[in-house]
């Protein structure tokens, strides 16, 4: 791991295209300011823990599609 010291308006540079720059520092709180290309998803840690676990889960879908469509025909003719 990489650690660094910096001061409010000081920022780092993550590849060719990703800026994490200190905007505050208040108490027990850093606040970051995150310059990233659109297409670069940027999430807090826990709620991409979150989006891994729910994907995790919908990978765990039957692997018969098949059967699976025959269920929800029958309940919608039911």
């Amino acid at each position: 791991m990489l650690v660094l010291t910096r001061k409010v308006d000081e920022s780092i540079t993550v590849g060719t295209n990703i800026t994490v720059t200190v905007l505050e520092i208040r108490g027990g709180q850093v606040r970051l300011g995150i310059d990233a290309p659109k297409q670069m998803p940027v999430h807090r840690t826990e709620v991409f823990r979150s989006i891994v676990n729910e994907n995790i889960e919908a990978a765990k879908t039957p692997r018969d599609l098949s059967l699976f469509l025959g269920e929800v025909k029958s309940h919608r003719e039911g």
